[in-house]
């Protein structure tokens, strides 16, 4: 994968807008059969169906082997996915655990007809039949005895006879319609939902009907219809009926009725994202914003890990419409400050985790770093206000990461000035052109102490190669000691940034008498894959940190939960880096004042992560501090 792409901001795949059905699981490509699973982070893992079978899904049936709820469920959920053979044994036991419940008894028949044992599966719904009488569910599984045996006939009688026990059986619902439409063509698969909406209680058959009335354009008798289903049902409304309901309402384009008739009976808990979806499409297209990212809060809070993506996408389309929206300012109506991040932006300066690194000198020498420009194709001079993009993040990631270096890996100190405006709406500054000497000198020397030397990084960006441009500048007379160039693909970008680091701290070492010291224990830069990860999370806490600075804390932010969620995953492929670990919490820290709601959503995750992989002490207990402060409320 584009390394720089998926780390740095990518083009997201356009999600289905509009749901009416499930869709099954995707098996990625050159891979064996697959299950998707998440693991207790809420990573997203593919295990061969030999591996789940073997690993988790007969050990979770041992475990469970005396509740006849969890064991239900993973019958079920095993006929799903196809484990026939494994479910003999469990549906025989759940039999014993609720003799006489029709859940048992049908999915013991499912189970034998399935595995070819015809006669044993028509026995133990007979045998329920004579105990407790016909239900539909029992009697649809009945159906299938017979048609498996090819008694049309007695099949056809029979699942009539489920319908009218249970005319919203969905199995036996779905198979009459098919039935006579196959045979007598569209008009009598419509005449058979007639039938079954003429029966007590139907409501399956309105919603199937009403969906007919949509594609013939009759809104009026489709609402009648909806309506109808909706009085007949229990409450909360099936996921079902709401899910059909509004995915034929969007594809008709009927989206002020989908908030009309959906919106009043979803239950997040209930409905989920099947529902879910739907209303936030129907609001976002209707520009109800607020609406819509109220829903989407409502589904995140519910911390289901399979529906990230989904979610994930809405929030960022939510984020960049409202910007678009916004009224574009002028070069006039500009505001901008500089602010000023002391050393690593993940080491907060005068607090207890200064101890964790050796002590700079009261007097020494003062880098600072000032990038935050890209030269992008077709740029105009134009002020647009946007959401961040790679450009621009890689503009401030790089000086913040040099940065750290030069602190953390020599004698000096250093600082990090980052253009921030703070009106007409609050958010990074970012130019097209690299900053003059005498403007960065001038900058740096706004605040206090002085600087000794302005390291100026500039992007320059082309279609198949990025650029990394690096002057370093003498504020006493505003020379240029030193230029540094860097060139990378776009997929590879580590090796030229690393590099980049090392050519700085040479050229410091050379020129100005800045020497190297020995690395922290407590500093550790993750590799390969990971570097750019890092990269994007200094990136982040910047953002995070300047946005907490804001009178409108959370304007100039988007894609809060995936920046926690990519440092928890990069805490756990680097579990031993105290550096990673304090990005984390400082993140958390900040979050707190911009987007407090969501932390709760992580709590469970970080106990774990700092359980299961405490760093030495004192490191530890510093960063569990921080963590602490930052998710108590």
């Amino acid at each position: 994968m584009n390394l720089l792409k998926k780390f740095f901001g990518s083009k997201r795949k356009k999600l289905p807008s509009i749901q009416t059905e499930s869709s099954p699981e995707i098996t990625p490509l050159n891979e064996p059969a697959t299950i998707r699973v998440f693991d207790a982070y809420g990573r997203e893992l593919f295990i061969t169906r030999q591996q789940w079978r073997d690993n988790v899904l007969l050990g979770n049936v041992e475990n469970n082997w005396d509740n006849a709820d969890k064991l239900a469920g993973l019958i079920v959920q095993s006929l799903q996915d196809n484990f026939i053979e494994e479910m003999v044994k469990p549906a025989e036991r759940l039999q014993q655990l609720e003799n006489g419940s029709e859940r048992s008894a049908v999915l013991l028949s499912i189970v034998y007809l399935k595995t070819g044992h015809i006669d044993d599966s028509e026995q133990v719904l007979r045998q329920y039949i004579s105990q407790n009488g016909e239900s539909g569910a029992i009697l649809v599984n009945l159906a299938k005895v017979y048609a498996e045996r090819g008694d049309d006939e007695v099949t056809m009688t029979t699942l009539w006879n489920a319908l009218k026990c249970d005319p919203n059986q969905e199995n036996g619902f779905a198979w009459y319609e098919v039935i006579h439409r196959e045979k007598g063509g569209e008009q009598a698969g419509l005449d058979a939902l007639t039938r079954i909406a003429a029966l007590p209680g139907s409501w399956r058959a309105q919603i199937w009907l009403a969906r007919a009335e949509l594609r013939a354009q009759r809104i009026d008798q489709a609402m009648a219809l909806y309506r109808e289903a909706l009085v007949r049902t229990p409450k909360p409304a099936p996921t079902d009926l709401l899910m059909q309901m509004s995915g034929d309402l969007g594809n008709a384009g009927c989206l002020a009725e989908i908030l009309h008739l959906a919106e009043p009976e979803f239950d997040p808990a209930v409905h989920g994202l099947q529902v879910g979806n739907n209303l936030i499409k129907a609001n976002f297209d209707l520009d109800r914003f607020e609406q819509a990212r109220h829903l989407l809060n409502q589904l995140y809070s519910l911390k289901r890990p399979d529906w990230r993506e989904n979610l994930s996408y809405w929030d960022t389309e939510i984020a960049k419409v409202t910007v678009a929206k916004a009224i574009p300012p002028t070069v006039n109506d500009l505001k901008v400050g500089l602010l000023n991040v002391s050393g690593p932006v993940w080491l907060r300066k005068g607090t207890s985790t200064d101890a964790l690194y050796p002590k700079k000198p009261s007097i020494g020498c003062l880098v600072s770093f000032l990038g935050s420009t890209a030269e992008k194709p077709q740029a105009d001079d134009q002020v647009v206000r946007q959401l961040a993009d790679p450009p621009g993040r890689m503009s401030r990631a790089v000086p913040l990461f040099l940065s750290e270096q030069i602190h953390l890996l020599t004698n000096a100190s250093t600082q990090t000035i980052v253009p921030w405006i703070e009106d007409p709406h609050s958010g990074f500054a970012l130019s097209g052109r690299p900053w003059e000497a005498s403007e960065a000198v001038e900058m740096v020397q706004r605040s206090e102490p002085k600087s000794d030397y302005v390291v100026i990084t500039h992007l320059v960006v082309a279609p198949n190669q990025w650029t990394i441009q690096l002057w370093v500048i003498k504020t006493q007379d505003c020379t240029c000691f030193g230029h540094i160039a860097e060139s990378f693909p776009i997929e590879t970008p580590t090796p030229a940034i690393q590099q980049l680091a090392r050519q700085l701290l040479d050229l410091l070492s050379r020129q100005s008498g800045i020497e190297s010291e020995q690395v922290s224990p407590n500093y550790s830069i993750p590799v390969g894959a990971q570097f750019p990860l890092y990269l994007l999370h200094l990136e982040q806490l910047l953002a995070v940190r300047c946005n907490s600075m804001s009178t409108e804390k959370s304007e100039g932010l988007s894609g809060e939960r995936d920046i926690v969620e990519g440092n928890i995953k990069q805490c756990l492929d680097v579990p031993s880096s105290v550096n990673v670990r304090l990005l984390l919490a400082n993140t958390l820290r900040y979050m707190k004042e911009v987007r407090p709601d969501i932390l709760p959503e992580f709590e469970e995750r970080i106990a774990m992560l700092q359980i299961q992989f405490p760093l030495p002490e004192p490191a530890h207990s510093l960063v569990q501090q921080i963590v602490e402060k930052a998710l108590v409320d």
